[in-house]
């Protein structure tokens, strides 16, 4: 028999949780969120009630006649045979449709994508996701009306189409296609939608260009006598392989007071946690020759933008190499000497040296500021100082060619 009761859903391990109306039915249960959060210690389960809490007559009040409008929708689906309902899923929808007749219908695609989006902590995040929904919108003006339902097989595969006929990459089709993935799991978590046609939809991508120097062509790099303007994009490019392949958001938005003890502190803009890496006097001595004001280096001192500098470093990168001109006064002709190296190069290149010096993968992780691995993240609270170690053992094979 069907049954209906209020359940306080703990999971977020917070100290509050959030109230949700559980419906079960033939073994099986599902919730759905009545949107109120009250602190764990607040709850008596089995009296279903809001107990020491400032408003809690008035919450007992509201929760109560929610649950009455819930069970009256029960009775009046057992009156018309709610046995018969194959699947609590099923029985849920039933009872939406009579209790909260607006949330019953399918809720829409962009709405939520576009909150999901804005919840990323990182700015540049933010922005592919944004990325995405225009896409979207070029591929089809009705996206905004689309459900849940609506994103079929069909439709993602027309999108690729779409994709295909302005990106050439499957790989950058691929951050569309796992943006819109990442929507539909969160919607599944938070129960709006029940929607995946990912389990029928492969996502295609290609194996990565190589991004990364060897050590012998990093060297070559450090010692070339490049075109005065050049030395310090390529200056910047050794600072952030000295700093164990730091991402340029984190380095160009760095402070003076980021360096403490020795060490530049900062949050990752990536992923928003903490991360440390030891100044080695290579790198220290680089950062004093372009040492800022209000930033730690004069990048944004100089550029309202970063992103600015980063794409002028990444085309004088790639033009660093032998010139010649045609003849007295003839166009200048240029041999770069790595004609894709860009600044993300450095992070590959710090890793790969890492690997052929036999550092652990679990350093590795731990240099380059990986998250989400919780053997990762045990280590690098355990113990940063074999990253440091592994650092300056990268530095020195480069340097000083020895291990």
């Amino acid at each position: 028999m069907a049954t209906i009761k209020l359940y306080l859903d703990k999971r977020e391990n917070t100290g509050e949780g959030t109230l949700k109306i559980m419906v079960s039915h033939r073994s099986s249960s599902t919730t759905h969120s009545l949107g109120l959060k009250i602190p764990v210690k607040c709850w008596d389960s089995r009296a279903q009630r809001v107990v020491r809490h400032p408003l809690a007559a008035e919450m007992n009040i509201r929760l109560s006649a929610i649950l009455n409008k819930w069970e009256l929708a029960l009775l009046q689906l057992r009156e018309g045979g709610a046995g018969r309902i194959p699947t609590v899923k099923e029985l849920k929808r039933r009872l939406l449709e009579i209790v909260e007749p607006d949330a019953a219908a399918s809720p829409k695609f962009l709405p939520f994508y576009m909150k999901f989006a804005d919840s990323r902590e990182a700015p540049g995040t933010r922005r592919v996701y944004r990325d995405t929904v225009r896409r979207m919108e070029a591929y089809d003006p009705d996206i905004s009306r689309r459900s849940f339902e609506d994103i079929t097989v069909e439709w993602l595969k027309g999108f690729e189409r779409f994709l295909s006929e302005t990106s050439k990459s499957a790989n950058a089709r691929a951050v569309h296609f796992r943006n819109i993935r990442a929507a539909f799991n969160a919607a599944i978590d938070e129960e709006i939608s029940a929607v995946y046609p990912f389990r029928k939809f492969k996502i295609k991508s290609q194996p990565t260009q190589k991004r990364s120097l060897t050590a012998e062509q990093l060297r070559t790099l450090m010692e070339y006598p490049c075109e005065p303007y050049q030395e310090k994009y390529r200056d910047i490019f050794v600072l952030m392989f000295y700093l164990c392949g730091i991402n340029a958001a984190d380095l160009f938005t760095a402070k003076p007071d980021a360096v403490v003890n020795g060490r530049l502190e900062y949050i990752r803009a990536k992923t928003g946690r903490p991360y440390s890496v030891k100044i080695e006097p290579e790198a220290r001595e680089i950062m004093e020759r372009y040492k800022g004001r209000e930033f730690l280096l004069d990048v944004c001192d100089r550029y309202k933008d970063y992103g600015d500098f980063l794409r002028r470093m990444d085309r004088e990168l790639k033009r660093i190499g032998e010139c010649a001109r045609s003849g007295l006064g003839g166009k200048k002709e240029i041999t770069p000497l790595f004609p894709k190296l860009s600044q993300y190069w450095c992070r590959h290149t710090w890793a790969t040296i890492a690997a052929e010096l036999d550092i652990p993968k679990e350093t590795i992780a731990a240099g380059l500021g990986h998250s989400g691995q919780s053997v990762t993240d045990v280590y690098i609270r355990f113990d940063q100082r074999k990253v440091d170690n592994a650092n300056r053992k990268i530095i020195d094979y480069i340097l000083c060619d020895k291990i």
